[in-house]
């Protein structure tokens, strides 16, 4: 499928309501990221612009990600309107009992709402057929997962996507991001948007921005050509490159590239392949339905013994004891 430029999202009233459904296990930060923009825009306006109401599938509280209960202002299904609809999605995402939650965005689609997905909110619109044809985002941890579903989608791995009617963001602290860029759309201005990111002693990021922080931010104190070399195995997983390889890229001798490996990551550039490669498939096995012979194909294993083997020596546990080890859903 091609993918096509965002859209900007559609102007809303002038006083805008937020409705934000509280997924159990949903992300606080995620929450409060949402919240926070909007009430410091209100103090900076001076007067009531934007509303939001938490809602649930029924009236009772709902436990968060970290285990902080939150009483929802109403359910769902109480039928209030709203502009826009955020889905504050969980950690991790259930397998089942979407249903009446798909059906009730559906119902806030026909109606014209706009539709977002916060964190793994992302997953709950895609269940609902509501981001076909859109550009979206979700936490990269999830990411396989939705596309492994949902193969059609264009999901990308930026901050936040605005794609006319659908917002979506990664999780963490992005909503921050997303909303102070929703503010500076009406009713709200650039202005406000600045004043908000002030307040909150925020650093605007940009919609192009990636969800993770590039290696050479994380690793300041490694030199270039190391993290030269960390980035080609990092693209490299399922067809193994040879440290040989690897150094004559780099125009380096293959003992060069081990002294600078135990000089500055304290490990050898073999041992760091693997620590890379095993971290990626213990992703797939936790975060996807993947079959382990897949998984250890696309880490660069040569068969599932070994997988299992290397797997095992790293987390003392193996690859289906940690899959049925996860909450259900």
């Amino acid at each position: 499928m091609v993918e096509r430029p965002a859209s900007p999202a559609r102007p809303l009233a002038a006083l805008q309501r937020y409705g934000l459904l509280l997924v159990p296990r949903f992300s606080l930060i995620a929450l409060s990221s949402v919240v926070d923009p909007l009430r410091l825009a209100n103090s900076v306006l001076e007067r009531p612009t934007y509303e939001w109401v938490t809602l649930g599938l029924s009236t009772d509280p709902v436990i968060s990600s970290d285990g902080i209960r939150v009483l929802p202002d109403a359910a769902m299904t109480d039928g209030l309107g709203f502009d826009a609809v955020f889905v504050i999605g969980p950690n991790p995402i259930p397998r089942r009992g979407l249903g009446d939650i798909a059906a009730w965005l559906r119902r806030q689609a026909a109606q014209g709402v706009a539709l977002g997905g916060v964190d793994t909110g992302s997953y709950f619109l895609a269940r609902a057929g509501l981001l076909n044809g859109y550009r979206c985002t979700i936490h990269w941890e999830d990411r396989e997962v939705l596309l492994e579903h949902f193969p059609q989608l264009i999901v990308s791995d930026r901050l936040f996507e605005i794609d006319r009617d659908r917002y979506t963001c990664s999780g963490g602290v992005s909503p921050l991001d997303m909303m102070i860029w929703l503010l500076s759309q009406p009713p709200g201005s650039r202005e406000l948007a600045e004043r908000v990111a002030d307040l909150l002693v925020a650093q605007r990021r940009s919609p192009d921005d990636a969800q993770t922080v590039p290696l050479r931010s994380r690793l300041a104190h490694v030199p270039a050509v190391v993290l030269d070399a960390l980035q080609m195995m990092q693209s490299n997983l399922d067809e193994l490159l040879d440290i040989d390889e690897i150094a004559r890229v780099l125009a380096l001798s293959r003992r060069q590239v081990e002294r600078l490996f135990r000089e500055h990551l304290g490990t050898s550039p073999s041992r760091k392949y693997l620590e890379i490669r095993l971290a990626r498939a213990r992703l797939a096995v936790l975060r996807s339905n993947r079959s382990l012979d897949d998984i250890a194909q696309s880490c660069g294993f040569g068969n599932l013994s070994h997988f299992i083997a290397r797997y095992r020596r790293a987390f003392a546990s193996t690859p289906a004891a940690d899959r049925a080890a996860r909450p259900p859903g």
